[in-house]
């Protein structure tokens, strides 16, 4: 989890178009050649900052069905 703050930088949080108000949504935002990820219920929570790489094994994992509750 990354506690760090980013001030002085203007983060642009945004949630999927197909997410739903339901608790199991997230928040993405660019932060330099870094991505943000939040839970958008929870700010509080800290976030996970991944690199570009991170970040795309994350995103294929999801298209793949790979965190897909079984």
């Amino acid at each position: 989890m990354v506690y760090r703050s980013y001030r002085g930088e203007s983060l642009n949080w945004r949630k999927g178009s197909s997410s739903t108000n339901a608790d199991e949504c997230v928040e993405v935002a660019a932060a330099g050649p870094a991505v943000l990820v939040r839970d958008s219920h929870d700010h509080g929570a800290g976030m996970l900052e991944l690199d570009s790489a991170q970040w795309r094994t994350l995103v294929n994992a999801i298209r793949n069905g790979d965190l897909d509750a079984r």
